[in-house]
């Protein structure tokens, strides 16, 4: 099947950091097909699970072949990791600005990857201010984050 246009809102979260954790997104393509996906760790970091939100939805993606695809994020992190700051570190052998090694190289590498396969818009949104979307994801995520709390 394949999709013009696909909405996607996505969220990581952990209690402590590092602690255990959860990512979820939701994906809505051509106001026709709905999907929600989740996932989580016993042990990782906040900014680990923000990233793999927007991978595993990504990755979701490429079958549809999307004309457009627009992800919503609360992660100043991830959204200005993928549009201003991954150029310059790849330029830098995954450096940073201070020469010290890129943190979760692995994450952004298969994030640059696939959103060099993707036409991607990114916009970020503000968390925990009752956007549909985000508020979603985020309650995924702490269900998530309590199958590991909880036991």
């Amino acid at each position: 099947m394949k999709y013009n246009h696909i909405e996607i809102y996505s969220d990581g979260g952990c209690s402590g950091n590092p602690g255990p954790g959860g990512w979820a997104f939701t994906l809505k393509a051509d106001e026709v097909f709905e999907k929600e996906c989740s996932g989580g760790s016993p042990a990782t970091t906040n900014n680990r699970m923000e990233l793999t939100a927007v991978i595993e939805a990504l990755k979701t993606c490429i079958p549809y072949q999307p004309e457009k695809v627009v992800i919503h994020t609360d992660s100043q992190y991830v959204k200005n990791g993928i549009t201003l700051w991954v150029k310059n570190w790849k330029r830098n052998g995954w450096r940073t600005a201070s020469k010290d090694p890129v943190k979760n190289q692995e994450y952004w590498i298969a994030l640059d990857e696939l959103n060099n396969k993707l036409p991607v818009e990114w916009k970020w949104v503000k968390g925990h201010a009752g956007i549909e979307g985000n508020e979603r994801c985020d309650a995924l995520v702490r269900l998530e984050m309590d199958k590991f709390l909880k036991g």
